[in-house]
């Protein structure tokens, strides 16, 4: 753009100082209604001419030290004078001075400096006239104004026009940024960079820029502003989304229409609320569609089948499936004795299972004869919970059937009772259900043996070894006799492994259940590893990917967030890990050896794999995006924030995730809260995968073995002591993660150094609970703790316990013991090295508090025994608000008050 300071000869008049000889002539000329001068000067037959003509004072914009010269003149060629060819010239000077007034007519030769030899490109002859127009620069320019001078030393010239003018930029909105208006930048300073502001409801991450060039030209805009949630782009504006549309996130593009079920009419809206009877559930992405509850499952049946004693329940699916996938179906039974029904209770098996089935078909076994049956099929999907008992239509089916068997199964023994009792003899009697039918031939035979300890479930529960009758029964019916002792043997001990798992009836997984879809394959087991990351991974074209943001360090290089553009896919944010320069072969190789693990997984709660780059110089691993990062981080940046609730749903995901691993036959070797990421839906998700692994950075964090490094704190004994990892191995470092959700990122252990931890667990020391932690998840933790591995639950077993603790709050209200003194680590009222914490702030660092340093100095707390005089009610005074925090400190200032021991930190 070219910004005009003067257009000489026919806006600014001339002001002209003249050596020997002046201009002869200066006309005054009209062209196309427009006046203007002309100066002219013809001497080309005397001899040293040196003329000269000047400008006014032309003012010079701050920014504009570069400007341009445009002349419009005519030169007559000097072979059309005759004798005059000689001394005639055809070509005058340019000159230039700078000033910071005007000084009027005073004109000092001296005070200018030559710019350029102005030469015409075309000369005009005795027939003919030519027009010649030259530009030049005049450079430098710093003071606030300027001359232009014209000397002439002999040529027969005509002046038609001058120009003087800079350029610049012009003002422009790109990207949804104003750039203003900008003076083009000097030879010297080519570009010159802008800052730009987002425009109404715009935002960005980076601040806007771009640069002007020297010819006044934008270029390079580095920084994009995009509209904000619930705002499109509209010609260089950002207009809001009409109702019944959305956009949930700041990006470029355009609003969306509600998804199905959903509907807003609100303008601008950042979401879309689903319509009345349909929801989402909580793995549902907030943008998606809403959806209701299945309609009942059709055509519900039952076949018995006497020969091998079961029945088959089959039945279509739901003919509305509430435009959900996630269809799965529950069966619950009944038995019918007259008029009377009861749940048919833990007797009745079921294959594969009652609940969470996914095709529409389940056998039912260890049925009774001649009783009534009922059985209620109910479809869920993921929203049913939701929708409560407001559900419509209703989701369950009925069925009720009787079984007539005639003499196949004998009876069953339901009640046993001791009648009486000597010395020598024991009187019984029990019950028969259903009652015998009086042609058959029923006899019964019972056997009896000593209690001993392999029945015991606790040394509490049999503490001496004592006559004892089992109700072992032996019934003969009319074909025979056979003996129920073995079967119900097994039965017992398989009940006795049950119970192991404590008061919360955990569900355990059947073999079934446990069986894997698919196993995991060791990308070692590849001759190339090269070819097991082509197999599992997909291949990224660089070009695709944008860094935005450093974000973290890994063991080989560096992690940015970024943003991943796949040709015919949306925009999404992705983790870019990095391969440092200078990397080996190995170490190449080592890197991409977790693509190849991570690209065989695919569960909501393991990190996403979105692909590598490999085919160019610098490798990297692309997956998704977690927006709250590290779990443990997380937790301490919220310590008293999340429920119980939240957090044990947060475990919930966890668990799911492994036990997704478990059945893959994949073991993690490095379950821990610093390898869990978080999303900003609060939802967990397994990461770390590499083999190659550094796990904390203290010399102390590792345990070193011929094997390799061992992560001691969240490793089982079995695994430190022998390298025994497993799933089981897993379970234990799964509990210690549990700590650490429900102590908020507190570091296991606490300062106890390696060697203590070990010699503790060995010592049968566990972890005491954390503050508010639930009774039943600490005793879940217990269980992940056992010393024996194979009484460990599975991982099956933990997302059952979890997902009934889930949908029974209630649960989660009973808290476990808690003492502050070994959880805080205070012994009475010193150190963690047994001498007196010598001020408010050194003990506040001791429990992690001491951001509130400042509040106790402000309040005049200044001393340990003014510490030990408050209570609740003045901790809140002096500004501790949050609930977790209130009652570390609280918990703490009792540890100190408890004068009266020391507390070993190996005590059971």
């Amino acid at each position: 753009m070219l910004m005009f300071i003067s257009q000489v000869c026919n806006i600014v008049m001339l002001l002209v100082k003249c050596t020997f000889p002046c201009p002869r002539n200066v006309l005054l000329m009209t062209l196309n209604g427009s006046q203007f001068y002309t100066y002219s000067i013809c001497n080309v037959e005397e001899r040293e001419q040196d003329n000269w003509l000047r400008t006014t004072f032309i003012q010079r914009h701050p920014l504009a030290s570069r400007v341009f010269v445009e002349l419009k003149f005519i030169v007559r060629d000097c072979n059309s004078f005759d004798g005059a060819s000689l001394i005639c010239k055809e070509t005058f000077n340019l000159y230039t001075s700078e000033s910071d007034a005007d000084v009027g007519t005073t004109f000092r030769k001296s005070q200018f400096k030559k710019v350029a030899t102005i030469a015409p490109d075309e000369i005009t002859g005795k027939n003919e006239m030519h027009i010649n127009t030259e530009t030049r620069v005049v450079d430098g320019l710093s003071r606030k104004g300027f001359y232009l001078a014209f000397q002439d030393i002999g040529a027969c010239i005509a002046l038609l026009s001058v120009r003087v003018f800079y350029k610049t930029c012009p003002g422009t909105v790109q990207n949804l940024a104003t750039f203003p208006e900008t003076v083009a930048g000097a030879e010297n300073q080519p570009l010159t960079e802008v800052s730009g502001v987002c425009v109404d409801n715009a935002a960005s991450e980076e601040l806007p820029r771009i640069y002007c060039t020297e010819e006044g030209k934008w270029a390079v805009q580095v920084g994009q502003c995009q509209c904000k949630p619930g705002y499109e782009e509209v010609k260089d504006t950002c207009q809001e989304c009409r109702p019944g549309s959305f956009k949930a996130e700041a990006s470029s593009d355009a609003c969306e229409p509600c998804p199905a079920n959903t509907d807003t009419l609100e303008h601008g809206a950042v979401l879309c609320a689903c319509k009345d009877g349909f929801f989402r559930a909580p793995t549902d992405p907030s943008t998606g569609p809403c959806s209701g509850p299945p309609s009942a499952p059709r055509d519900l049946s039952a076949v018995p089948q006497p020969s091998v004693g079961r029945l088959i329940l089959s039945w279509t699916p739901p003919e509305d499936t509430g435009g959900r996938n996630d269809i799965t179906y529950s069966v619950e039974c009944q038995r019918c004795d007259g008029v009377v029904c009861h749940p048919c209770g833990e007797r009745v098996r079921y294959e594969p299972a009652s609940m969470k089935l996914t095709e529409a078909r389940v056998s039912v076994s260890e049925l009774e004869a001649h009783l009534n049956y009922t059985f209620i099929v109910e479809a869920h999907s993921g929203v049913s919970q939701l929708a409560g008992e407001a559900q419509r239509p209703p989701s369950r089916s009925n069925v009720t059937i009787f079984l007539h068997y005639t003499g196949e199964h004998p009876p069953q023994i339901t009640t046993m009772r001791l009648v009486g009792r000597t010395s020598t003899s024991l009187a019984l009697s029990w019950d028969v259900s259903p009652r015998p039918r009086p042609q058959l031939n029923i006899r019964y035979k019972l056997t009896y043996h000593k209690k001993v300890s392999i029945f015991c479930f606790s040394h509490q529960e049999c503490p001496e070894i004592k006559l004892f009758v089992l109700c072992i029964i032996l019934v003969l019916c009319q074909y025979g006799c056979f003996y129920l002792f073995i079967p119900f043997f097994f039965v017992f001990r398989k009940r006795n492994s049950h119970t192991r798992q404590g008061p919360e009836d955990t569900y355990f997984s059947t073999p079934e259940q446990l069986k894997p879809l698919k196993t995991y394959v060791d990308p070692h087991t590849y001759e190339d590893p090269n070819v097991a990351v082509l197999k599992f991974a997909t291949e990224i074209h660089p070009s695709h990917i944008t860094k935005q943001k450093v974000i973290g360090a890994g063991e080989f290089g560096e992690v940015y967030r970024g943003i991943l553009k796949a040709p015919g896919r949306k925009e999404v944010a992705v983790a870019i890990k990095t391969l440092k320069p200078g990397y080996t072969e190995k170490q190449r190789q080592d890197f991409l050896s977790e693509a190849s693990i991570m690209g065989q997984f695919s569960h909501q709660n393991i990190i996403r794999l979105e692909g590598v780059v490999t085919k160019f110089k610098h490798a990297m691993i692309v997956t998704e995006y977690m927006e709250n990062g590290a779990l443990d981080r997380y937790l301490r940046d919220h310590d008293g924030e999340i429920s119980s609730f939240q957090l044990v749903g947060m475990l919930r995901g966890i668990a799911a995730g492994m036990k997704y691993l478990s059945d893959m036959s994949y073991v993690h070797r490095d379950l821990a809260a610093r390898n869990i990421l978080v999303n900003n839906n609060m939802e967990c998700k397994v990461s770390d995968f590499g083999l190659s692994r550094v796990l904390e950075d203290d010399p102390e964090g590792t345990y070193t073995t011929s094997g390799g490094k061992i992560p001691i704190r969240w490793t089982a004994p079995e695994a430190i002591a022998y390298r025994k990892f497993t799933s089981a191995s897993d379970v234990w470092s799964f509990g210690i993660v549990m700590w650490e959700v429900m102590a908020f990122g507190e570091r296991p252990y606490w300062d106890m150094s390696n060697h203590e931890v070990m010699k503790a667990i060995n010592e049968a020391f566990r972890l005491p609970a954390p503050m508010d932690c639930p009774s039943a998840v600490y005793q879940l933790m217990l269980q992940c703790w056992l010393q024996d591995r194979a009484k460990r639950p599975r991982f099956g077993d933990i997302v059952s316990l979890l997902d009934k603790l889930l949908r029974s709050p209630e649960s989660l209200k009973t808290i476990a013991d808690f003492d502050p003194r070994v959880s805080i680590r205070l012994p009475s009222t010193s150190g963690s090295d047994g001498s007196p914490f010598r001020s408010v702030s050194e003990w506040l660092e001791s429990i992690k508090m001491s951001q509130y340093s400042e509040n106790f100095t402000c309040a005049g707390i200044v001393t340990m025994e003014q510490v030990l005089q408050m209570k609740t009610e003045d901790i809140k005074n002096i500004g501790v608000r949050l609930p977790g925090h209130l009652k570390r400190i609280a918990y703490s200032i009792l540890g100190l008050k408890d004068q009266t021991s020391t507390l070993s930190v190996f005590a059971v």
